[in-house]
C-alpha cells in the first residue's frame, strides 16, 4: 500500500503523456535508454529527465552494463496506484447503480 506522498509522486509522474507513453512501451520487456527515446523528438537528455521521475515514484528501475542503461518497469509499480483507484470507482458504482434501480421504469414503485 502506497502512503500519500508515494501516490502523489506516482500520479505526478503519469500526469506527462511522454512518460505514460514510455510505461506503456516498458510493459512489454526492458529496453535500453536510447531504444525507449527512439518515437520521441526530444534530446537523450530529456528523456533521461523523463526517466528520473519515473524512477523516484518506483515505477521503473535502470541498471548500467557498460555504457548501456538498461530500464525496466519495477515489479508492482503500479499496484498501489490501481488499488486506490478501484477504491474509489466502488462507491461512485454503488451510487449509479442506486441510480439507474430508481430511474428503471420495470422496477414499479417504492414504498
Amino acid at each position: 500500500m502506497l502512503n500519500n506522498g508515494e501516490l502523489d509522486k506516482v500520479f505526478k509522474a503519469l500526469s506527462d503523456a511522454t512518460r505514460r507513453a514510455m510505461v506503456e512501451r516498458l510493459v512489454r520487456g526492458p529496453v535500453s535508454v536510447s531504444q525507449l527515446a527512439e518515437p520521441f523528438e526530444m534530446s537523450l537528455p530529456a528523456v533521461h529527465q523523463h526517466l528520473a521521475v519515473l524512477e523516484d515514484a518506483g515505477i521503473v528501475t535502470s541498471h548500467k552494463t557498460g555504457r548501456v542503461r538498461t530500464v525496466q518497469l519495477a515489479t508492482d509499480a503500479l499496484t498501489g496506484a490501481g488499488e486506490w483507484m478501484g477504491r474509489q470507482r466502488l462507491p461512485a458504482e454503488r451510487r449509479l447503480d442506486r441510480l439507474g434501480a430508481f430511474l428503471d421504469p420495470t422496477q414499479g414503485p417504492r414504498s
